[in-house]
């Protein structure tokens, strides 16, 4: 039965989404809650806002209000988006977010390690490759074989405002600009 209401919920969502475009990144049916997980395509300067969530979520509803039978019983829709730290289900995932610092936990060992993280290099339908972070060895694995991957959010360390690394890089910004002032008055 879920897959019936994921691919009629994904037929119903899909125009709109294109409407708008965005794209489907995720679909899931469980336990009464539809989870509609939305994403601009891959490579744009942004991700999904508030007011496109709350666009898609109206909208389906009103789909689905019309379609009594899309989904049975009483249900939960939720429309998301799939964050900063994505959780990776599909082989589209893998191949979307290749060239990202990824957390992957195997089903069994593979080689003696059962987790690996590092950044994933690439993948294909069965399997992806990802460079570990502590040695730079490039382990491939069977995708059939992950218990679960999400991406890894690196956060850029900015220093404190009054700290000496800030005090310096304005000192060198200051610098930096005298120089360009003093060649522009010659």
């Amino acid at each position: 039965m879920a897959g019936t209401v994921v691919d009629t919920v994904t037929a119903m969502v899909s125009p709109i989404l294109a409407d708008l475009g965005l794209e489907l990144y995720d679909l899931e049916y469980s336990g009464g809650v539809l989870r509609v997980t939305i994403d601009t395509p891959a490579g744009s300067p942004a991700g999904v806002d508030i007011d496109a969530i709350s666009l898609v979520s109206r909208l389906l509803g009103r789909e689905l209000d019309h379609d009594e039978n899309a989904v049975p019983g009483r249900f939960t829709l939720e429309v998301t988006s799939p964050g900063l730290e994505r959780t990776l289900r599909t082989p589209e995932h893998y191949v979307r977010e290749t060239g990202k610092t990824v957390s992957v936990r195997l089903v069994a060992p593979l080689d003696g390690r059962r987790r690996l993280t590092g950044l994933l290099m690439g993948s294909d339908a069965t399997t992806a490759t990802v460079r570990l972070d502590e040695d730079g060895e490039e382990v491939v694995f069977p995708l059939s074989q992950v218990e679960r991957t999400k991406t890894v959010f690196v956060w850029e360390s900015q220093p404190k405002p009054n700290s000496p690394e800030a005090r310096r890089a304005r000192r060198a910004a200051a610098d930096t600009s005298t120089s360009d002032e003093e060649v522009g008055a010659r």
